[in-house]
């Protein structure tokens, strides 16, 4: 058994809606969940719709399908979609991460090993060493990429070509990648998060998978507190499982979703204990004053990178948050959910209060 913290693929989110044991079992669940075809892949109109004119393209025309850049907030289904894809193509997919890829060998190695038309699927893409980055830009123009052999004087240049792939990046920090990288995917697709009804399906469907008995209400009470996330969804419908099964003969109802989910710290609208002390720090601990994204990451014991792209996406789309000139800022909403009264001078932004 492996924890959470030894895995090379854990993400910063998985601390907060798991144990900190995390088992085998639990990636082949989760494995288990995705969808394989395209009219199985729910939510996520537009993309799909943009992604079946391509593969349909690519068939008629018996050509290898151009590469695709998915973006978006953790959890929306950026690994499940490159894998509906090569589903569709009928071809293998490889994957692997940008940090994983440390020198220009490694990436060489990966490429020479495709097979033509295979989907290489590359996730964190902006985290790719430049050096590593410069050898991928011939792989996807030219399909070949030219290797150094030898030292000094004596060392020469030879290219290699690839046989015709298509290369399936995905990030969720669109503006770090580089623009001669950005500019060399033929279509950028970003995910948006999920509608409570949308992710109410997709708990349905993961239920059905699971074996778990679910009505329609149980259902949406979990969707409501799903932050839009598909990944999270399937996560506390496991939970809630698990608490079900203990608790009461098993099957998931409005009622007894509700109870699981306070049981596990996750409010009404998906806010967990680490969103509920970072609201705390910045209504009580700092009185509401602005505060820089390092000073607040102190004071909740987050990394800032962490704080910025998991935490504060969802905060930010509630209107919980605000981010000011001078800094982090608690708006009138925030102060409603914790039963606060509102300051005045609180931040209000058009559209949302």
């Amino acid at each position: 058994m492996s924890t959470v913290w030894e895995r090379e693929d854990y993400t910063p989110d998985e601390e907060r809606l798991v144990s900190a044991e995390y088992t085998e079992d639990d990636l082949e669940i989760d494995r288990s969940l995705r969808p394989r075809k395209l009219d199985e892949y729910l939510g996520q109109g537009r993309v799909k719709d943009n992604l079946g004119v391509l593969i349909d393209a690519a068939r008629v025309r018996d050509e290898t399908l151009d590469h695709l850049l998915l973006s978006g907030p953790p959890g929306l289904g950026k690994t499940t979609l490159a894998g509906v894809v090569a589903a569709e193509l009928g071809v293998r997919m490889r994957q692997t991460s940008g940090p994983a890829i440390e020198r220009p060998g490694d990436l060489a190695a990966i490429l020479t090993n495709l097979e033509p038309r295979d989907v290489l699927f590359i996730d964190e893409i902006h985290r790719l060493n430049r050096v590593v980055e410069e050898v991928l830009y011939p792989a996807m123009e030219d399909y070949s990429i030219d290797i150094v052999i030898g030292k000094g004087p004596a060392a020469r240049s030879l290219r290699l070509d690839l046989p015709p792939f298509t290369l399936i990046g995905a990030t969720t920090r669109t503006g770090l990648l580089t623009g001669p990288l950005r500019d060399r995917f033929g279509m950028a697709l970003r995910l948006d998060y999920y509608t409570v009804e949308e992710l109410a399906s997709i708990v349905r469907r993961s239920a059905g998978i699971l074996g778990v008995p679910i009505d329609d209400e149980g259902a949406d009470e979990i969707a409501r507190r799903g932050r839009g996330t598909p990944r999270l969804a399937n996560r506390l419908l496991k939970r809630v499982r698990d608490y079900a099964q203990v608790r009461y003969d098993g099957r998931i109802t409005e009622d007894i979703a509700a109870e699981a989910l306070a049981f596990f710290h996750v409010d009404h609208v998906g806010l967990d204990r680490m969103d509920i002390a970072i609201l705390e720090a910045l209504t009580q601990t700092f009185s509401g004053r602005p505060v820089g994204l390092n000073t607040l990451a102190a004071a909740v014991s987050e990394e800032p990178d962490t704080l910025e792209d998991v935490y504060e996406p969802f905060l930010l789309q509630l209107g919980f948050l605000a981010r000011t000139p001078k800094g982090r800022q608690a708006t009138p909403r925030a102060y409603e959910h914790l039963g606060m009264a509102v300051p005045e001078g609180s931040p209000r932004q058009d559209g949302l209060f």
